[in-house]
């Protein structure tokens, strides 16, 4: 029997979101969005998978380097699991607007690779974000979708 995940966006779900222009580029720049937390752990206890699917152009912009990406995840991880709400993947599209990936959103290809690696069927996952590109890649993907307002 495959798994079934929520998917989430980072900015603007799990974390806030940076002022226009900016980029959470460290661990002090991070600001966990109290708001997710019971969202992770109901997920969890209904037996879905978290995967967080986060489009992270400031490391192709040279704000900030992989090192640095993954110690923000990293962090996020620390705070969430003390939470218990921990999440099973991150899968993050580092590249610039006009580098011609498959896994930037709105295309699904993150959603494709961790259906690949983490066994997920997409029809019964969900994608959840605050952003019309997230919205784009849930639907691509086949998951059913939800769109934060704030």
């Amino acid at each position: 029997m495959k798994n079934k995940a929520l998917f989430l966006d980072r900015d603007g779900v799990i974390n806030e979101v940076a002022v226009a222009g900016e980029y959470v580029i460290s661990r002090e720049a991070f600001r966990l969005r109290l708001s997710s937390i019971p969202l992770i752990r109901f997920a969890r206890a209904a037996g879905y998978l978290v995967v967080v699917v986060t489009n992270q152009r400031g490391v192709s912009l040279g704000k900030m380097t992989q090192a640095d990406l993954d110690d923000v995840h990293a962090y996020m991880r620390k705070l969430l699991a003390a939470e218990e709400a921990d999440v099973d993947a991150i899968y993050s599209c580092v590249h610039g607007l006009d580098d011609g990936c498959d896994c930037r959103k709105p295309k699904a290809g993150m959603l494709l690779q961790a259906a690949h690696d983490l066994d997920i069927d997409l029809s019964e996952s969900v994608m959840v974000g605050n952003h019309e590109t997230d919205i784009a890649a849930g639907k691509a993907a086949g998951c059913k979708i939800c769109l934060l307002i704030k």
